[in-house]
């Protein structure tokens, strides 16, 4: 099975759409999968039409440790309230302790003043992995963090676990990823144990910025990957620019897509672009083509050397 994530640095730059209308195309050829990595925003599921009525919770995350109450050994002595440095910890209308799930850190000063044994740290649901299907022959499996949680990047770890799980069951040939945006803990654990990356970027100096710095994540693990200028006619010199560089550093473009407003139609409708407008299909298939054509000269090259 070969595992293709697609990144961007930037947010909003359409990574999730393009992804969702690769992975259609994609299908109708090959067996796959799709994970969500974007754990604290996850949408690729809705941009593949899955909601909660139709995924299904196969997993809940316990990690962090919080600190909890034993009502019934408590004395009242706010010896808690006053040790927390965090403000985690006030009183209700009973004076007994109320404990903050979004301000505990667990890091367990309470439980060690309290006389009264009252206070335990005790490991808490930091996420929940779901899996769904999609209508388009494929399942799409994502994680989303809690409010307020950390451990992005083990939860990340876990959900890949999860997909790999799946797509060995359905003997999936391709595993499609759609990692969060930036250069974070979610995006390395997404990246670690690929075989090809796709880069998203439009023509902005933000995105183009973001771009580099997710670049050099990728040649960390030395990965090979191609770039998609989405958006590439909003500004049409900054566009030439960065074909240049890509020219001039050898970075292989799948293709350019330009804006349209149907691509927000087709997330508002739950759908891919490919499916809500189908004239899009075969600018997509240029780039799922192009895409594959890389895997393969790669997987090829490796293979002889």
């Amino acid at each position: 099975m070969k595992t293709i994530t697609v990144l961007s640095g930037k947010g909003g730059v359409g990574k999730s759409s393009i992804t969702a209308s690769l992975a259609v195309l994609l299908a109708e050829n090959h067996k796959l999968i799709t994970v969500d990595c974007d754990v604290d925003a996850p949408n690729l599921a809705l941009a593949l039409g899955v909601i909660e009525d139709n995924s299904q919770l196969i997993d809940r995350v316990r990690s962090e440790q919080n600190a909890i109450l034993i009502k019934e050994h408590c004395s009242k002595c706010q010896e808690c309230v006053e040790a927390c440095k965090f403000q985690a910890i006030s009183v209700d209308k009973e004076d007994f302790p109320v404990i903050s799930d979004l301000l505990c850190i667990g890091c367990g000063a309470c439980t060690l003043v309290c006389g009264d044994n009252a206070l335990k740290l005790e490991s808490v649901e930091i996420a929940g992995i779901r899996v769904g299907e999609t209508g388009y022959g494929f399942p799409s499996v994502s994680a989303q963090l809690n409010i307020g949680k950390s451990g992005s990047g083990n939860v990340v770890n876990i959900v890949k676990i999860w997909a790999s799980e799946i797509a060995e069951a359905i003997n999936a040939e391709y595993m499609v990823i759609d990692s969060a945006a930036g250069i974070g803990c979610p995006v390395i654990a997404s990246v670690r144990g690929s075989d090809y990356v796709v880069l998203v970027t439009e023509p902005t100096p933000a995105a183009f910025w973001d771009l580099k710095r997710a670049i050099d994540i990728v040649n960390h693990f030395n990965i090979h990957y191609g770039v998609i200028i989405n958006k590439n006619d909003i500004n049409s010199d900054f566009t030439e620019e960065m074909e240049e560089y890509f020219t001039v550093n050898e970075i292989p473009v799948l293709g350019e897509i330009p804006f349209d407003q149907k691509f927000v139609y087709a997330l508002v409708n739950l759908k891919p672009a490919v499916i809500f407008e189908p004239e899009y299909t075969g600018k997509f298939l240029e780039i799922l083509k192009e895409m594959i054509k890389n895997i393969n000269f790669w997987d090829k090259y490796e293979k002889q050397t």
